[in-house]
């Protein structure tokens, strides 16, 4: 058996744009529903969302039988702590696709792409020789990709989160590491740290936005962002944003129970519109 392409990185090489929707839920039957909407991609939280690697299998599971939708597992990682076990566990359950949240320089970007390869034959000297340890696995089909450990290394696509001034500075730095597919700006976090906390659409917010996507879009690497906005997502479109998460289950469960309520319930809760997402 072969060692499937990574269809999402191979599109985001070619420029091609890939809507994307956040599943924060943690639940594989919540998942297989947004999996049948259409999207490109599925984020799958393992940051702010009460999963762990079994829930985490689950999801996958569920996600295979659309294969037209690609899953990207979000570490619950941040600011150097490069968490090479769970690099390497994500991967080995089948993530093809990784973001890494709050990478703020280019040494962390560093190690992050070091933990998420196996070493190779001929990058004995590379400053970003693999560590990722071998093993049998639901991502080689427990040995039957028999090339696995010789591809894999091509077909991991690692998408690196932005959120403070700091990685901001460091953008060019950070998307010209090798094996760095991607950078995507995290607007709540990044707005937060710029002293807007909840509103990424201030003006000094939006410029930054707006200002970090271009300059990765520059170095040839895809940006990307969330957002529910489809003004804005538009918006981060036309700048060159390649993957795009325009929607969240958490957010859509919450504003339509919520609306739904209060057309027959007087003092129901109130519709959330969150600006931060």
């Amino acid at each position: 058996m072969q060692t499937p392409v990574n269809t999402f990185k191979a599109a985001l090489q070619n420029k091609q744009a890939q809507i994307g929707l956040w599943c924060g839920l943690a639940d594989s039957y919540s998942t297989e529903i947004c999996a049948g909407a259409g999207f490109d991609w599925l984020l799958l939280d393992g940051e702010h969302a009460p999963a762990e690697p079994r829930s985490f299998l689950q999801q996958l599971q569920a996600v295979a039988g659309y294969p037209g939708v690609h899953p990207i597992g979000r570490i619950p990682l941040g600011h150097g702590n490069v968490g090479q076990m769970l690099i390497k566990q994500y991967l080995d359950l089948g993530f093809s696709t990784l973001l890494v949240p709050m990478v703020d320089t280019p040494a962390q970007a560093q190690e992050i792409v070091r933990s998420a390869r196996y070493p190779q034959d001929n990058d004995v000297d590379s400053p970003v020789r693999g560590v990722r340890g071998m093993a049998n696995a639901r991502a080689n089909r427990f040995g039957r990709y028999t090339s696995y450990a010789r591809d894999a290394n091509a077909q991991t696509c690692l998408l690196l989160q932005a959120e403070s001034q700091l990685a901001l500075d460091n953008i060019e730095a950070i998307a010209a590491i090798d094996g760095v597919d991607g950078i995507f700006i995290g607007p709540a976090d990044l707005s937060a740290s710029l002293g807007h906390v909840l509103n990424p659409t201030h003006p000094v917010a939006q410029k930054a936005i707006d200002d970090g996507i271009r300059r990765i879009v520059a170095t040839g690497k895809a940006a990307g962002i969330l957002t529910p906005d489809e003004t804005l997502a538009r918006h981060y479109l036309a700048l060159g944003a390649t993957f795009v998460a325009v929607g969240l289950d958490t957010n859509l469960l919450t504003r339509h129970t919520s609306a739904l309520a209060a057309k027959f319930k007087t003092g129901a809760a109130p519709v959330v519109a969150s600006k931060v997402y």
